[in-house]
Order: C-alpha cells, then structure tokens, then sequence
C-alpha cells in the first residue's frame, strides 16, 4: 500500500469511516480475544486467529492516519472492557455463527467506506480492507458448510422460460390470497432472520451475565423484540412452504460471569440494532408484496425506537464517545 505522504487532509467522510471502524474492530479485539480463550475446534480457532489479526492490523493502521491529520484516536474499547478470566459463555458453534454474522457486517460496512473515500490512500485502504473480509467470509462459510452448521435458503425450480407479470394483484397481499414470495423478497426475509437470530443469543447471554437490573432490562426487551420480528419472518417463509434458518438459543453456558464491561454490550447490541435498521431497509425497498413491505414498516420503526433507548442508556452512563462532530456555528458565535 502506498505511504501516507498526502498534503490533502481526509474529508469528513473519510474520517467518520476510521472513527467508526476503530470502535467496531476494537470491540471485535476484546470479543475475539475472549472466544480464543475458550475455543476447542481448530478450524474455528484458525478463523478466530485470522479475524483477530485483522482487527489488529486495523487499529495501528488508523491510528497512523488519524495522527497524520492531527486527530485523536478514539477511545473505543479496551482491556478493561473484557474478562478474560470469565467462564465460557458461548459454545464453539455459535463463536463461528456469530463470525458469519459480523463478516457479512463488515463487508457492508467496508463497501460503503469504499463509496465514500477519495482521497488515494484511503481508497487503497478500503479496497484491502474488502479484500481481507471477503477472504474471512470465504474461510467462515467454508466451515460453516464442512461442519454442518450452515441454514440454507429454500431451493427455488426453474420455470419453462421467463415470464412478464400482467396482473397488478403481483403487488397485493392485504386480503384474500397472497402469491409466494418471489426469490427476492426470500432471501431477504431469510437472512434477516439470520441476523435476528444471531442477535437473539447474544441477548440471552448478555442478560444472564449482565450486573445492573437497567441494563439487564434494556437487553432482556431486545430479545423480546427479536423474537417478535423473527416470528414475524417465521410465519411469511412457512406461509409459502419455505424454509427458515436454524435457532440457536441452546449455544449459551449456564455461566453469570461477565466476560465484557456492560458498556460493551450495550454498544454492541445497539450497533447491531443500526445494521438491522439498514438491512431491514434493504429489503423493504426489493419487496413488492404490499403488506411485506408495510410489515418492514412497522419492524423498523419498532427498532428503531430501541436503538434510540439504547443510545439515552449509554448517553446516562456515560459510555457514549461521541463521534466526528462539526462546530456549531450559532453557539461559537454566541460564545464570542
């Protein structure tokens, strides 16, 4: 990668990626690094090894840039965020779902640094950063499928020939029959169940382990909005005769030991609430069914509401750093 040598300072843009990317891959380092610690199948702790590294690589790399431009490094998560003496929490199996879960996260999020940055190192930067976590997604699949482990969406059969929709009744669904989804409208369906339910087990454990009742609470009300949203997406696979991914609510120990800082899994909770938020987005703007799309509606607002929550929580316990922020113009002015 070329040297940092560049007279022109990051934009915005460019430094909201860092930011946010240190919080994310120093969390993932405290996360990481308790997994290790427990993890007995080798293949799994080959690809825990490899994520950890990453994430690592990552954080000196943005601490170069951001001491280029004279910025601070953020504080993100540390040492005193994660136990390391804390029991098992988590079996292997969901270590490596929860991997497939956060990789597809990452490769969302790097793509759209990508689409953001100009300035040439920063491009490089996020170009190799997609590189790396194709790569990890490539590695975490591949187990996923040798063990057994991985929810595959429903087979779809080839029709005769291709075919133009000639009713408007394609776009209904309030009442009477509905048709089947269509592939698109599946798969979005299917993997937001994946995500939700990856969510849901982290909530149950998170709540098991929490200290204080106000976070037990906040995190015990996500998971019972996770299940809501997951029978919601349930019920509109099995109304079309389609299969949905697998539970795995049974990968969490019987231990009370917090292995991570309450303001962590606030934060990680509430960041993956952010995504849901997009994802959900996603595949409310591909859905063509009337009440599909309404139904994503109403799921978005539901969490979106949480997340806000979730962010007053943190605002209160004073975990929320806050992000790259411009000057308030009206409030220097006043001030002068």
């Amino acid at each position: 990668m070329t040297d940092i040598t560049h007279d022109v300072s990051l934009t915005s843009a460019e430094i909201a990626n860092l930011w946010t990317q240190y919080i994310n891959d120093s969390m993932a380092i405290c996360t990481l690094n308790y997994y290790l610690k427990d993890v007995e199948d080798k293949d799994i702790k080959e690809i825990l090894t490899f994520a950890l590294n990453l994430s690592k690589s990552h954080l000196e790399k943005i601490k170069l840039f951001l001491k280029k431009e004279n910025y601070p490094v953020p504080m993100g998560f540390n040492e005193n965020d994660v136990n390391l003496n804390a029991p098992r929490l988590f079996s292997d199996t969901f270590m490596l779902v929860y991997m497939h879960i956060m990789t597809i996260h990452g490769m969302t999020g790097y793509a759209g640094a990508l689409s953001t940055s100009i300035r040439k190192d920063q491009v490089e930067y996020f170009v190799k950063c997609n590189s790396e976590t194709m790569e990890l997604y490539q590695k975490v699949i591949e187990c996923l499928t040798l063990k057994g482990i991985v929810s595959r969406p429903s087979t779809i059969y080839p029709p005769e020939r291709p075919s133009i929709i000639e009713k408007q009744s394609f776009l209904t669904g309030w009442f009477g029959n509905k048709r089947p989804l269509n592939a698109i409208e599946a798969s979005g369906v299917f993997f937001n169940i994946k995500k939700d339910l990856a969510k849901i087990v982290l909530e149950i454990a998170f709540s098991q382990v929490a200290i204080s009742k106000e976070v037990r609470d906040f995190i015990k009300r996500g998971e019972k909005i996770c299940d809501e949203h997951f029978r919601v997406f349930n019920d509109l696979l099995e109304e079309s005769n389609l299969a949905t991914p697998k539970r795995y609510d049974a990968e969490v120990t019987n231990s009370t030991v917090s292995p991570f800082s309450e303001k962590l899994m606030v934060y990680h909770i509430v960041s993956l609430i952010s995504s849901a938020i997009g994802y959900y987005g996603a595949a409310f703007a591909l859905s063509q069914r009337r009440d599909l799309a309404a139904k994503y509606a109403l799921l978005i607002a539901d969490i979106a509401k949480y997340a806000e929550d979730g962010a007053n929580l943190m605002i209160d316990k004073k975990w929320m750093e806050q992000p790259p922020t411009f000057p308030d113009r009206e409030e220097l002015a006043k001030n002068k």
